[in-house]
């Protein structure tokens, strides 16, 4: 077994042991490409959630957040090409009639797939014999629609069609009437939404990196056609900024600029953010300039103006805006987070320790309180009282009696806990408690009355 397969097996089970992430409808023998996030899981994509919000929009004042429907007029979908054109190369092993995305199947054969057709794939296959992961023949490479169809209403016909939106730009675009009608912004500016998006993914694969149901966190930012370039400069600097403060190893980040063979033909830039995932080098990000591609689409399609007046130079210039989109995957995220936090170690030469170095604004729980012995009542009493404070100040912080405290300091390090506060029987004599630090495990003792103000130092 390869290191980068041994250290993906031990995060997919540390997900699985310590409540971050399960299997879909796992006891009905799960559901390729859907996860369930677990108690903690849902805390950790929460934090991220939360640390994106106040960067990109709540610190800003040139941002607006929509929450768009997950279920759209079909004609949205046939204005912007999805109907027609929003698929994957698809390829079958003729023997088991298992399909399989064609060009990963053959990049892992050492192919250099980028730009090529079904049909170049198709021949590639043929005079390479290329044969299934089962060692059959595969057939024609087709194009597969990666949309989710579904009916709406109780009537049967087309007119009920829908689909489970793939991607939530587009629930962005058809709002940008509305909101220049609501909000009246002033150019440059942005709308921002996070939400879920659904892909019927050939081969769902890699844990939570590849998805049927996923979660996106988008901004399309409006420009002047001839302003592009240096917003799109701008928003790759944020980009960097905030993968940075979550706590991304930024050794492992890598912007790819997109060749013009491979980028979408509306696009005069795009740079895909890769990360070294223990399955290789993967698209994390994307930042693409989608010019007016868009929203000239449905301006087409719905015979509404789509357009930005500005005024804030004397005249009144008319125009449909440009659009630079950063666009980010949140369960991605949260693996690339897994990835970068793992670690082991031997502390005290105690044996091995596994413990998550989570970024404190990001980890599921900041503080963990324990009594140093769950059967004390006084020290339980004193313990509670602590937790209750540090609590309402701090709102992610659990009171944690299981176990002997060895066994806790195990588990909250496994599960990126930054600190542990210990209620002791010299507590009760000289109001100070035990503060030991995940990373380091180093302790030291702070009064009880300082808590407050030592954990808003430690993380401010």
């Amino acid at each position: 077994m390869s290191e980068n397969t041994d250290l993906m097996q031990k995060i997919v089970s540390l997900a699985k042991r310590r409540g971050f992430v399960f299997q879909g409808s796992e006891i009905y023998g799960g559901l390729a490409g859907t996860y369930d996030y677990g108690p903690l899981g849902a805390l950790l994509k929460n934090n991220v959630k939360d640390s994106w919000l106040k960067k990109f929009v709540h610190s800003r004042t040139d941002m607006y957040l929509v929450d768009a429907a997950i279920l759209m007029n079909q004609n949205v979908w046939k204005a912007t090409g999805h109907v027609d054109h929003f698929s994957d190369p698809l390829t079958e092993d003729l023997k088991t009639n298992k399909r399989y995305r064609a060009d990963n199947l053959l990049e892992e054969k050492g192919f250099n797939v980028q730009g090529l057709s079904v049909a170049e794939m198709s021949d590639l296959i043929k005079e390479n014999n290329v044969l299934s992961p089962d060692g059959n023949k595969l057939g024609e490479v087709r194009q597969f629609n990666m949309m989710l169809q579904t009916k709406v209403g109780a009537s049967e016909d087309s007119a009920a069609t829908s689909y489970l939106r793939p991607e939530t730009a587009q629930g962005i675009f058809v709002n940008f009437k509305n909101v220049v009608d609501s909000m009246n912004p002033k150019m440059p500016f942005g709308i921002a939404q996070i939400g879920k998006a659904f892909r019927n993914e050939i081969t769902p694969r890699d844990f939570i990196f590849r998805l049927r149901e996923l979660e996106q966190m988008e901004i399309e930012y409006f420009v002047k056609p001839s302003e592009w370039s240096q917003h799109f400069e701008y928003w790759k600097d944020e980009m960097l900024e905030w993968m940075n403060s979550v706590g991304l190893d930024m050794k492992k980040v890598h912007d790819v600029e997109i060749g013009d063979g491979d980028r979408a033909h509306y696009s005069a830039r795009t740079i895909d953010f890769e990360f070294e995932y223990p399955f290789g080098h993967k698209e994390l990000y994307g930042l693409a300039y989608r010019g007016d591609y868009d929203l000239s689409r449905h301006q087409d399609g719905s015979s509404q103006k789509l357009q930005y007046v500005d005024q804030s130079e004397g005249g009144s210039e008319v125009f449909v805006p440009h659009v630079i989109e950063p666009s980010f995957g949140l369960d991605r995220t949260v693996l690339a987070l897994l990835v970068s936090a793992y670690r082991e170690d031997n502390i005290g030469g105690e044996d091995n320790r596994v413990y998550l170095a989570l970024n404190p604004k990001i980890a599921p729980y900041k503080i963990a309180v324990s009594p140093l012995l769950k059967n004390k009542e006084d020290l339980v009493e004193k313990s509670k009282d602590i937790f209750g404070k540090l609590k309402s100040e701090f709102g992610n912080v659990v009171f944690d009696d299981n176990g002997n405290i060895g066994k806790r300091y195990r588990r909250q390090d496994e599960i990126g806990t930054p600190f542990c506060v210990v209620i002791d029987f010299e507590s009760l004599e000289d109001q100070s408690v035990t503060v030991r630090l995940r990373d380091s495990g180093e302790q030291e003792r702070i009064k009880m009355d300082d808590l407050v103000s030592y954990f808003k130092e430690k993380l401010a």
